[in-house]
């Protein structure tokens, strides 16, 4: 609800200072850190010298303790699992190079609703158990009254026991200590009170400061908290019991906490034979420690999540899938581009040793799109959980991020190309298009996956004579037509074939000869009633290209049907828009909010009549429909444009052919609406729907059942991925940000795509939490229908292909036509090696951090140590990468196959590989010497150390499905 400025001012910073001074008085008091956004800029901005000293000495000593390690706690519904790595391998990066700590448990409390997603990155990372707390009430309870709130986790069903890791629920009373006094009307356990925005009280009196400590009532407050710790006990298997001290916002005045507690801690264990417990101040490392220490045997739990997630009958936190479309949609462009200004980045460091460009600063704008896009991740950060105020901090920060991006991405193209004297002089490169008629536009398109694409991307242009060449002056289809957005303007739509890391460079010219663009014509349908649709001879029309048929009915406007023209099969399949009408009055029953979806009766059609505009090219056929509350409106509130695409001889259109791609305009809606787009097919899926998890794996989602709130606790969050399907066909969505999804009947799957709410809860009001979202959403979503053996074969390259769409950037060509060089020389001076994995196969991450740690254990906590670690400049020469299998086991005959990378030849492109080490996920262990805890189960009743996968030398390595493997490369310095 604050900022991470204003929240460092009101209270955290004052939790790092007074927290360090108070465990440096007693060797008995421990404390657990969890963000690290919060803990740098504290350890930046406000920590004396004499402070920095205290952190590293209570690290060592294992008093003060830092858990999960990232910069912030994730979401774990709506993010992606590349954004998770990044945020983990931010914070642990720092924590390594500023301390040689690694953590090696995790704190994952607050998030709403689990995925397994989760359990696996955190193996992969190193760590020897995971904690959890936000799961289904009624599920809890159960668990719970069975002793079965921890287990072992197999979260991915393809990596299965190796990189299982235990799993901890917190029971009903979660994280926060329970502050009721049997003794007192007033509160317990939380000395200090609770902070105060903007400003610190000036007499440091806060509201709610807890009854003191004293000799009259020490008694009953131990036995208050020893009646609640073995109230705890009886709902675990071990004597172990986990009693969190403090809730959000705490350990501001540390002092007053820890003193208070001290007596009662010496009170307790002084009579620990009257009240048959010992307490201890203790880290979530001694806990873990103390359980793993029993050697009991643990069940195992599969590839099940638990999502979505309910704290009441009518509590289904399931908006938050949805709410903030915008955010989420930016959230993931920023990351998109970051994934891309990496690789170029790096790609240019190895190339162009001479280049003029400062590496110092580039990595600082390269930092200030990691900072962004980690930060944003929070659990209320992409969930849309946060007051407007704070929406536009992290707005703010990733629009920064993003242009110094992008700047530093056109100063490279610039030296690049200037370096080159190749004859073309550039006036500048930046990276929107100006359209200007006096200048040649040129644009350059960079790919920054590592497969080569062909695809379309799209430049406004102000004029339909338009022609486009490549390098060597060749003519490049395209079609243009006007634009959906504007009346003046123009959509040019220029064919692209790029090869893996790579990047090709366009000329824009006005109409010269005969090689012009083709212009897409307009046919516009008449506007067309709904209700008198019925009543009429269906008048059918087809819309193809080599893999689809679509057909609309021209008296209602609406798609009709499918065809894939490869089996033959047709899907009958309409679209359309509904509403979810909410109540926002708490006295007339649950409320939605920017968590909570509580919708009171079914989903309500919004419009009474379709208008219908096609435009055809041979490229491109692009059918927009426009949605009308009634025949006689102005405006509309919905429109969808769908563009099915045709690839001409000689380039290789397999993903682009396949694809529908389909655009929407939502908004602004009016309040307590919730806007979905609903399918409805022929397709016999007895309301079965798959999502994926953070772009990871696919969970099955059966329909259930529920006495209340069955539409709400059916949703599911989609990340990147949905299918519906029966014994034949499978229809896909593929998205660009997140969504929540459901299937409300049999062949259905609706997308919510945009909310606007108002209530009246006091605490949503005080807090600015009434998502008041008057915006316009544009949210793209891919469509692809076709057997499951097809569609197996291109939904993962495909996503990954929405995901990272080429970046554009423009340039203004001076001097008019520019020279023609030889071809060898234009050749060269283009196409350098590119970059290229098999298609089961991602190139996840292909950066230089700039870390400057050894990544020679020892060695890195001697020069700790020794005071040595002092801030240098980054380090240039490691390159981190990571590969990634996208298949399951047995998903499919071929891809799901193991794969052999030579790392030596997929890199040579940018120099010579001189040593590779394999390390953990966020690169803070040598896999070799990385022993995770094995817990005993069933399955592996003996107890041992997990040893990780097997490395090779000559840099051949063997990637497994599912497994992400995370390597520093050294090049030979040129």
């Amino acid at each position: 609800f604050f900022s991470f400025q204003e929240s460092m001012h009101a209270y955290a910073a004052n939790v790092y200072t007074t927290v360090i001074e108070e465990l440096m008085k007693g060797k008995q008091r421990k404390f657990i850190a969890v963000e690290q956004e919060f803990f740098r800029l504290w350890w930046d901005m406000v920590a004396t010298d004499t402070q920095k000293q205290q952190v590293h000495q209570l690290l060592q000593e294992g008093r003060l303790e830092f858990v999960i390690g990232g910069q912030v706690m994730h979401d774990e519904a709506v993010t992606l699992i590349d954004d998770q790595i990044l945020q983990l391998t931010e914070g642990h990066g720092f924590l390594y190079e500023t301390f040689g700590f690694r953590p090696q448990f995790s704190w994952h409390v607050d998030p709403f609703g689990a995925s397994a997603t989760t359990p696996t990155l955190f193996a992969l990372a190193g760590f020897n158990a995971h904690l959890i707390s936000r799961i289904d009430y009624d599920l809890k309870a159960d668990m719970q009254k069975n002793k079965k709130l921890q287990f072992v986790w197999q979260g991915s069903p393809s990596l299965s026991a190796r990189q299982e890791i235990f799993t901890h629920v917190m029971d009903q009373y979660s994280y926060c200590t329970p502050s009721q006094l049997p003794f007192s009307n007033r509160s317990g356990f939380f000395w200090n009170g609770f902070a105060t925005f903007p400003d610190p009280p000036k007499d440091g009196v806060y509201p709610n400061m807890s009854l003191p400590v004293t000799d009259a009532n020490l008694h009953l407050y131990a036995q208050t908290m020893v009646a609640n710790i073995k109230q705890r006990a009886a709902w675990f298997r071990t004597g172990d019991v986990l009693w969190p001290w403090g809730c959000d916002k705490q350990f501001f005045n540390a002092s007053v906490q820890y003193s208070n507690m001290d007596l009662l801690v010496d009170y307790i264990n002084k009579h620990s034979a009257e009240f048959g417990v010992t307490v201890q101040y203790a880290t979530v490392s001694d806990y873990f420690q103390a359980v793993y220490s029993r050697n009991l045997t643990w069940e195992i739990r599969d590839s099940q999540d638990f999502l979505p997630y309910s704290t009441e009958p009518f509590q289904a936190w399931t908006g938050f899938y949805t709410s903030r479309s915008t955010l989420k949609g930016i959230a993931r462009r920023a990351s998109s581009l970051l994934y891309a200004g990496e690789s170029f980045f790096t790609q240019y460091v190895q190339k162009h040793p001479e280049g003029s460009i400062c590496k110092c600063k580039a990595l600082k704008q390269l930092q200030s799109l990691r900072w962004a896009v980690s930060e944003v991740q929070h659990h209320d950060g992409i969930t849309g959980t946060e007051s407007p105020k704070v929406k536009d901090m992290y707005m703010n920060n990733l629009m920064y991020g993003m242009s110094n991006v992008k700047k530093l991405m056109a100063s490279i193209i610039f030296d690049i190309n200037n370096a080159k004297k190749n004859g073309e002089v550039y006036s500048s490169v930046y990276t929107k298009g100006s359209g200007k008629p006096d200048v040649d536009l040129y644009v350059v398109v960079y790919n920054p996956l590592a497969w080569n694409i062909t695809t379309f991307v799209t430049v406004s242009v102000s004029s339909e004579a338009m022609s486009v060449y490549d390098e060597l002056g060749r003519s490049v289809p395209a079609q243009v037509q006007s634009s959906v957005e504007s009346q003046s303007t123009y959509d040019l739509y220029i064919l692209v074939a790029i090869s893996g890391l790579s990047y090709r460079k366009y000329s824009i010219k006005p109409l010269d000869g005969q090689q012009a663009a083709f212009v897409g014509s307009s046919v516009k349908y008449k506007r067309r009633d709904l209700a008198r649709a019925g009543q009429q001879r269906q008048q059918l029309f087809p819309v193809v290209n080599s893999c689809y048929q679509i057909v609309f009915d021209q008296n209602t406007n609406l798609m009709h049907s499918i065809t894939d023209r490869e089996t033959n099969q047709t899907v009958q399949f309409t679209q359309e828009f509904l509403e979810y009408h909410v109540n926002g009055d708490t006295k007339k029953g649950p409320i939605s909010d920017n968590y909570l979806f509580a919708p009171n009766t079914s989903a309500v059609p919004v419009s009474k009549a379709v208008g219908l505009e096609v435009m055809s090219g041979s490229l491109m056929t692009e059918i927009r429909q426009y949605f009308y509350s009634n025949v006689t409106s102005q405006d509309y509130i919905y429109a969808v444009y769908t563009r099915l695409y045709s690839v001409p001889e000689g380039y290789d259109g397999k993903l682009l052919c396949r694809r529908i791609e389909q655009e929407y305009s939502v908004g602004p809606l009016e309040f307590n609406r919730e806007a979905v787009l609903r399918t409805s097919t022929s397709l016999n899926t007895k309301q079965l729907l798959y999502t994926d998890n953070n772009g990871y794996q696919m969970q099955k989602r059966p329909f259930k059942a529920y006495v209340n709130n069955t539409v709400a606790r059916n949703y599911y969050p989609m990340v990147q991925t949905a299918y519906i399907e029966d014994d034949t066909t499978r229809l896909m969505l593929l998205a660009e940000r997140a969504h929540g999804v459901s299937s409300q009947g049999n062949g259905q799957v609706e997308v919510m795509l945009h909310r606007r709410l108002w209530n009246n809860l006091e605490w949503d009001l005080s807090n600015n939490l009434t998502l008041n979202d008057s915006s316009v959403v544009r949210p793209v979503i891919w469509l692809i229908l076709g057997s499951k053996a097809v569609t197996n074969t291109l939904y993962r390259t495909s996503g990954l292909a929405l995901e990272h769409r080429p970046v554009v950037m423009f340039g203004a060509l001076s001097g008019g036509d520019k020279p023609k060089l030889p071809r060898e020389l234009q050749q060269n001076s283009v196409h350098d090696l590119p970059v290229t994995v098999p298609p089961n196969l991602h190139l996840q991450t292909l950066s230089i951090p700039g870390w400057r740690y050894s990544s020679n254990h020892a060695e890195q906590v001697l020069s700790i140590h020794m005071g040595e670690q002092k801030q240098g400049d980054p380090d240039f020469s490691r390159v981190l990468l990571r590969i990634r299998h996208l298949y399951e086991v047995g998903e499919d005959p071929v891809l799901s196959q193991p794969v052999a990378v030579d790392l030596k030849s997929l890199l040579k492109g940018l120099g010579s590989v001189m040593a590779v080490e394999e390390r953990s996920l966020t690169g803070t262990w040598d896999v070799n010497t990385l022993e995770r805890w094995k817990w005993k189960t069933a399955q592996y009743p003996g107890k041992r150390f997990f040893n990780s996968t097997e490395t090779s030398e000559d840099f051949k390595v063997t990637v497994h499905p599912k497994e992400i493997r995370t390597f520093f490369v050294y090049f030979q310095v040129q």
